[in-house]
């Protein structure tokens, strides 16, 4: 009969020992009243003296809630839900401060997300997403608090409006987007005959220039020819003054030239006085190289009788 005893005090005592792990936290009453808190670590809780009231999770807790009817500033009925990230501060407020901890963040989340939103028109609430989880986030941290919750952030995970108004939004973003398109083609348009332009143009100037510069290079060209032939020419009168040319050299360039003259396709050619002389030399060395040569005009020839003869 003792050993019996003995065997159900230590499992009494046994079922007192509490073993508390990491990020929890054990909230324990002593007859009925609460009387203190475990931390991670090993206790011991008197038996029938002391029990758990709860036991809390330190974790953050992230509570997804279902879609929430609001009503925005111009009477439009949307479909919002949210998501809350919140972590338990103060394990003894959080099981003392109110009943049903979750479906009173969620009944707050959802009167505070439809007050929010009723202050919006449509389009700020699709562009305004932000602002809202800001505000959110505030005014249920700030409630929240006496139940020992910190709340961490809030994020609008879904807005639903009315299926008219998608499709309204759909025909406008389509509107939107064709328009953008249009704008971006006549742009690139634009870019596409400026850049042809502007490449017509310096083809074209480039082709003036080429033209330019041949033509540079052409007159160069002449001119240096020109300076070239009047420079043999200065150097041959030169070195015909150096080697003393005598008359009768003169007077043999001068038949030369007279020669090639008459060769010509000039049916007349009229002789100056002053070169009679220059004639009947040229006269005396036609017969003597060219016997049966035409007979050159002599200086008592008249007139019609050299240019018969010339013929």
């Amino acid at each position: 009969m003792l050993w019996i005893i003995l065997i159900v005090l230590l499992i009494i005592i046994a079922r007192g020992v509490k073993i508390v792990p990491q990020a929890r936290a054990i909230v324990i009453e002593r007859l009925g009243a609460y009387h203190r808190t475990l931390q991670t670590g090993l206790h011991y809780v008197i038996p029938f003296l002391e029990r758990v009231a709860s036991n809390v999770s330190l974790k953050e807790i992230v509570q997804d809630f279902p879609p929430q009817p609001v009503i925005t500033e111009d009477n439009v009925t949307m479909q919002i839900d949210t998501v809350v990230y919140f972590s338990i501060t103060d394990p003894k407020l959080y099981t003392y401060g109110v009943e049903s901890p979750i479906a009173a963040i969620e009944t707050l989340t959802a009167t505070t997300l439809r007050n929010i939103i009723g202050d919006l028109e449509l389009d700020e609430t699709l562009t305004s997403r932000d602002i809202i989880n800001s505000k959110m986030r505030a005014i249920l941290d700030e409630a929240t608090d006496a139940w020992g919750i910190k709340v961490t952030r809030v994020e609008v995970k879904n807005i639903i409006p009315p299926r008219d108004i998608q499709e309204a939004m759909e025909k406008q973003m389509r509107a939107e987007r064709e328009r953008r398109e249009a704008i971006l083609k006549a742009e690139g348009e634009k870019k596409a005959a400026i850049l042809i332009a502007e490449g017509e143009k310096e083809s074209a100037i480039l082709r003036a220039d080429a033209r330019k510069e041949a033509q540079i290079r052409e007159a160069e060209g002449e001119a240096q020819a020109i300076i070239k032939v009047q420079e043999a020419n200065a150097l041959g009168i030169k070195m015909i003054r150096e080697a003393h040319a005598d008359e009768a050299y003169l007077k043999l360039k001068s038949y030369e030239t007279m020669e090639k003259v008459a060769n010509g396709q000039a049916t007349k050619i009229i002789v100056p006085s002053e070169l009679q002389n220059l004639v009947t030399a040229g006269t005396i060395l036609g017969e003597t190289l060219h016997p049966e040569a035409p007979r050159p005009p002599k200086p008592n020839d008249k007139k019609e009788d050299i240019e018969k003869i010339l013929v």
